[in-house]
């Protein structure tokens, strides 16, 4: 007998769920809201990464298995530049308020699960 794994949103294990990075210009309280959530958040601070220049960030993200969140639009030209990652979420830094960002985020984490973030540009 073969079973088979079907695609299914939503209802990732977590093994296999989306964790995120935060570059250093997200606000805390948004982590703090994912936290609520259950939702795996490591920010720039907490890892002691302020300061490091963005490939150094999407590398340790990557080497990590963790989706960037970020406002910098210099990820954009590293994703289009073809340097792998495991996973980019971007947003215009002025469009979403705190809880529109949390909701966002929680979002993309119900719908995808890690293995569809990577090399993947995801527009919040």
């Amino acid at each position: 007998m073969h079973w088979r794994r079907t695609p299914s949103f939503g209802s990732s294990s977590v093994a296999d769920a989306v964790r995120y990075y935060f570059d250093e210009h997200i606000d805390p309280a948004v982590a703090s809201g994912l936290r609520r959530r259950g939702i795996d958040v490591l920010t720039t601070q907490d890892a002691g990464h302020l300061g490091w220049i963005d490939p150094e960030q999407l590398d340790f993200a990557t080497q990590e298995g963790r989706v960037v969140v970020t406002f910098d639009v210099d990820f954009i030209r590293h994703h289009n530049g073809g340097i792998q990652h495991a996973g980019i979420a971007w947003a215009p830094k002025r469009k979403y308020s705190i809880g529109q960002l949390i909701s966002a985020l929680t979002l993309l984490h119900a719908v995808y699960s890690a293995d569809d973030m990577l090399n993947n540009l995801e527009y919040l």
